[in-house]
């Protein structure tokens, strides 16, 4: 009698919409929460009216995103939840959360109780909020276009990974990452705290790493990827890098 020590293949459970959007409600209240308590708590108030205008446009930019993965291709979530095998850079996120909550952190202490940053003008708050809003979009947009928009990076020969081109891809290669450097970039600005930008910078310079690993492996993997590094000459800013 022979024993069979071959391990199971685990058949992943089909995301079904009503899933997808139970999955995606409490990491949104879970997000929202913690902006909102952890600045609230930091700062001892709870009446800034830019950390109120941050909430809803986040809000707004998770559910947009949400209807366009959706639309798009629901094993997206998936793939940004748990993304599949091969990933380069699976740190990115453990390495980011740390980060992104010292900066709420510092935000709350600094606009409430410190005030490291003096007093931040309304126009340079709205200036943040309208960054912040464009940085939404722009994620959004790029997710629209790429059913591959995965939160590592690996080549998705499981999900049938190959280049792609439309949407905001025919202008910069990485568009997602503009996105991100936006947002690192501009809440900071949103909500009133020059100090709160240094662990945001660290974010953004994480980000650019990715984008350097994921390149790497993109030219060196990915038929048809070096044609459009080509074409397509930027990576982030159009007619500098």
């Amino acid at each position: 009698m022979t024993q069979n020590n071959a391990s199971p293949v685990v058949v992943k459970e089909p995301l079904t919409a009503s899933r997808l959007a139970f999955s995606m409600t409490w990491r949104l209240l879970l997000f929202l929460g913690c902006l909102l308590g952890i600045i609230g708590v930091s700062a001892g108030r709870w009446d800034l009216w830019n950390v109120w205008a941050y909430a809803v446009i986040y809000l707004a930019g998770m559910v947009a995103g949400t209807i366009v993965i959706v639309r798009t291709d629901p094993t997206l979530f998936q793939e940004r939840m748990r993304p599949g095998p091969g990933g380069r850079d699976p740190r990115l996120r453990w390495l980011a959360i740390p980060l992104m909550l010292a900066h709420m952190v510092l935000a709350g202490l600094d606009v409430g109780r410190r005030h490291w940053s003096g007093e931040v003008s309304v126009v340079v708050q709205f200036l943040g909020l309208l960054i912040l809003a464009g940085a939404m979009a722009m994620s959004t947009w790029a997710m629209s276009a790429n059913r591959f928009f995965s939160s590592d990076a690996r080549i998705q020969r499981d999900r049938g990974h190959y280049v792609v081109t439309g949407g905001p891809y025919q202008y910069v290669r990485h568009p997602g990452y503009v996105g991100a450097i936006l947002m690192a970039l501009g809440s900071p600005l949103a909500l009133g705290s020059y100090v709160s930008a240094l662990p945001m910078i660290a974010v953004a310079l994480l980000i650019i790493r990715r984008l350097l690993i994921e390149e790497t492996m993109l030219l060196a993997e990915l038929e048809g990827y070096t044609d459009y590094a080509a074409r397509v000459r930027y990576r982030l800013l159009p007619g500098i890098w």
